[in-house]
C-alpha cells in the first residue's frame, strides 16, 4: 500500500484548516437568531409563575433556540383570548374554561393543550367558622363573592352536582379579585371560591388565621378537574411543532427544577418582580407544587393527561354549566409535543 508523508507544515496547515472550520460552524450557530415567544400568563406575577421565569432566568429557553418574553395575566379567558388573537404564541389557562369557551365559540378557533400543570384543580370555598358553612349542603341559601372569571366559581356547578346541592340556591356577588377576601371577612358575604393557595394566604396577610375558617377543597367532594394548562393555538402548533416542543423541553426542566427546590425557584419571580415578599410567593408556590405533584403524576409523569378522565370532565362541565355541545377531548388536548416520558418522570 502506498503511503503519504505530509510535511509539518502541511500538517500544521490541515489541523488549523479543521479548527477553523469547527469555529466557523460554531459561531454560525451561535448567530442563528432565536426563536421569539411571547407567553402570557394566566394571572399577575405570583409564587406559581416561578416556574416560566426560572425557565427563562435560567437559559433553558434560549438553550431551546427561543427567546421567550413572559406577561402577567388576567385570567383564563383573557389567556385564550390572547393565544387565539396571536398577541401570544403560548400561555396558561384553566381546562374548563377552555371547554366552555369551546362550546360558546364553535366559530371561533381554540386554544389547545400541550401539557397538564395542574393535575388537580385547587378550587375551594372559603368561609368564616362563625358561619356555620361546614359542609357543602351549608352553602345552599347563601351569599357567595368571586370574580367572574374565577376558574372556583366557574367549577361550582361541578361541585354543586357532585355533593348533590341546588347551585340555583346560592347568591352570587361579582367583585374584583382584590375584594373578594375583604368582603368575606368584613362579614358582607357569606363564603368566597378561590384557589386554596391563593384566598387562604390572601386572608391570613389580612389577619385571619387558618383556624378560623372552614375550607372546603372541590377535590375533597369528588370534583376532579383537571386544572390549568399550557396551550397555543393549533394553527401555531402545526406550523411550528419544532418550536413547540422545544419550548415544552425548557418549560418541563423548569417544573422539575421548581418541584426540587421552591426557594430558588422564587428568586427568579423576585428578580422580575422586587416587592413580592419571598417567604410568601414560596409558600404560595409549595401549595400550587401540591397539584402538579400529585400520585397520578408522580406514577405517569409530567405533563400529560388521562384521556378517558379528559373526556369525563368535559362531560362533567358541559353537564354543569348548561353548555350545548361536548367538544371533542383530542381537540382541547395533545401529548404529541410532549418531552419523553424519562424526561417528565418524578418520585
Amino acid at each position: 500500500m502506498m503511503q503519504f508523508a505530509f510535511h509539518p507544515l502541511q500538517r500544521c496547515g490541515a489541523m488549523l484548516l479543521v479548527a477553523g472550520l469547527a469555529l466557523a460552524g460554531a459561531l454560525s450557530a451561535q448567530a442563528q437568531p432565536l426563536t421569539k415567544i411571547r407567553y402570557t400568563h394566566d394571572w399577575r406575577f405570583d409564587g406559581p409563575a416561578s416556574i416560566v421565569l426560572m425557565a427563562q432566568g435560567k437559559g433553558y429557553f434560549a438553550k431551546e433556540g427561543l427567546d421567550v418574553s413572559v406577561d402577567t395575566g388576567t385570567g383564563s379567558v383573557s389567556a385564550i383570548q390572547r393565544v387565539i388573537g396571536g398577541t401570544h404564541e403560548m400561555g396558561t389557562a384553566d381546562t374548563s374554561a377552555m371547554i366552555e369557551y369551546m362550546v360558546n365559540n364553535p366559530s371561533t378557533p381554540s386554544v389547545l393543550g400541550v401539557y397538564m400543570l395542574l393535575e388537580q384543580l385547587p378550587a375551594s370555598v372559603f368561609s368564616l367558622k362563625k358561619k356555620g358553612i361546614s359542609k357543602p349542603a351549608d352553602v345552599q341559601g347563601k351569599t357567595l363573592a368571586s370574580p367572574v372569571f374565577d376558574a372556583g366559581r366557574k367549577a361550582f356547578p361541578v361541585f354543586a352536582q357532585a355533593t348533590r346541592i341546588d347551585p340555583s340556591s346560592v347568591k352570587w356577588i361579582n367583585v374584583d379579585p382584590a375584594l373578594r377576601e375583604t368582603l368575606l371577612i368584613k362579614g358582607e358575604v357569606d363564603a368566597i371560591t378561590g384557589f386554596y393557595y391563593t384566598s387562604l394566604l390572601t386572608l391570613e396577610s389580612r389577619g385571619v388565621k387558618e383556624s378560623e375558617l372552614n375550607i372546603m377543597k372541590y377535590s375533597d367532594y369528588g370534583v376532579n378537574l383537571y386544572g390549568n394548562m399550557v396551550v397555543t393555538s393549533p394553527k401555531f402548533a402545526a406550523e411550528n411543532p419544532a418550536v413547540v416542543s422545544a419550548f415544552l423541553r425548557a418549560f418541563n426542566r423548569a417544573v422539575k427544577d421548581t418541584l426540587a427546590n421552591p426557594k430558588e425557584a422564587v428568586t427568579y419571580l423576585k428578580a422580575r418582580d422586587g416587592i413580592i415578599d419571598s417567604a410568601i410567593e414560596e409558600r404560595r408556590l409549595r401549595m400550587f407544587l401540591g397539584s402538579v405533584s400529585t400520585p397520578a403524576t408522580r406514577a405517569s409523569g409530567l405533563g400529560g393527561v388521562d384521556m378517558a378522565r379528559l373526556r369525563l370532565n368535559i362531560v362533567q362541565v358541559v353537564d354543569a354549566f348548561g353548555l350545548k355541545s361536548y367538544p371533542d377531548a383530542e381537540k382541547l388536548f395533545t401529548d404529541k409535543f410532549l418531552p419523553s416520558a424519562q424526561e417528565r418522570a418524578i418520585k
